[in-house]
């Protein structure tokens, strides 16, 4: 289990990659989104978020992908994507189903990887 660390002067947030289902932008802060639905909120926008990901787990990072300005979603948590509707939904077919809208441009590109990847 690969862990990243989120630390700030008054906390320290310890999670496992494989339990994030979402990030989610919120100005300059990040809403981490976990699989038991429980939120974490860090002082950084999503791009420092994204060179957090790759400094701290390197190539397991590739799991994240950035879907617009506002997600930087696990694809291994892509259930359905609709492009017509504009809506992601990321489950683990068992505890949680997440919908998400993102633009038909950025969810054809995720189509797309998915079908390319086969991940």
């Amino acid at each position: 289990m690969t862990k990243i660390y989120f630390n700030t002067r008054d906390e320290l947030n310890r999670i496992d990659i494989d339990k994030i289902v979402y990030f989610e932008a919120d100005g300059n802060y990040t809403d981490i989104v976990m699989v038991n639905k429980l939120r974490a909120t860090v002082g950084m926008n999503l791009g420092e978020m994204e060179q957090t990901l790759a400094s701290q787990i390197g190539a397991e990072a590739k799991i994240f992908m950035r879907i617009g300005r506002r997600f930087i979603i696990n694809m291994q948590y892509i259930y359905q994507i609709n492009v017509l509707k504009q809506q992601l939904i990321l489950s683990d077919y068992d505890h949680f189903a997440f919908q998400l809208t993102a633009s038909k441009d950025a969810l054809r590109k995720v189509k797309e990887l998915m079908l390319q990847t086969h991940l």
